[in-house]
């Protein structure tokens, strides 16, 4: 069988990539353990511990 389309993408859309800011913008993100945030409950009284259902195990 004979393929009639051309292989894809003819053109290379680049518009996204003109400016610095645009770049950013599709630029791959990675995420890492220093990004992410400890949570950190505070309950009212000394020494007390509250377990929170949503959560369980912290």
């Amino acid at each position: 069988m004979h393929n009639l389309l051309p292989s894809f993408p003819t053109t290379r859309m680049r518009r996204n990539r003109r400016t610095d800011w645009g770049r950013r913008l599709v630029a791959e993100n990675a995420l890492s353990v220093n990004d992410l945030i400890w949570p950190l409950f505070i309950c009212e009284g000394e020494n007390r511990r509250e377990a929170v259902a949503s959560m369980p195990g912290i």
